[in-house]
């Protein structure tokens, strides 16, 4: 993949697609709305690496950010959030972004 398609500040949505075999995207996060605060670095892909492959090409992984409210029903509005670091093939562009 190379170089990293989104940057800090960029909205993001999770994609909603079936697991990987070793899948490390959280299931509550699919389909929510975050904001990547920072790039994390380019890795190789840890579902290639968890069946002995070398996990080429190498993905960039993103620190994003969810507004607690956003994943959680009855969640209460206080500014809480939620952090994840996620893999690039995991996420889009949020519509209108």
């Amino acid at each position: 993949m190379g170089e990293p398609r989104y940057q800090p500040g960029m909205k993001v949505r999770v994609n909603v697609q079936p697991p990987e075999a070793h899948c490390r995207t959280p299931y509550y996060l699919r389909g929510k709305t975050g904001t990547v605060t920072e790039i994390a670095g380019i890795y190789p892909n840890p579902s290639k690496l968890a069946f002995h492959k070398p996990g080429l090409p190498k993905i960039p992984l993103y620190r994003v950010r969810f507004a607690q409210t956003d994943i959680w029903q009855g969640a209460e509005a206080g500014g809480d959030t939620v952090m994840a670091d996620l893999y690039e093939h995991w996420l889009s562009p949020e519509e209108g972004a």
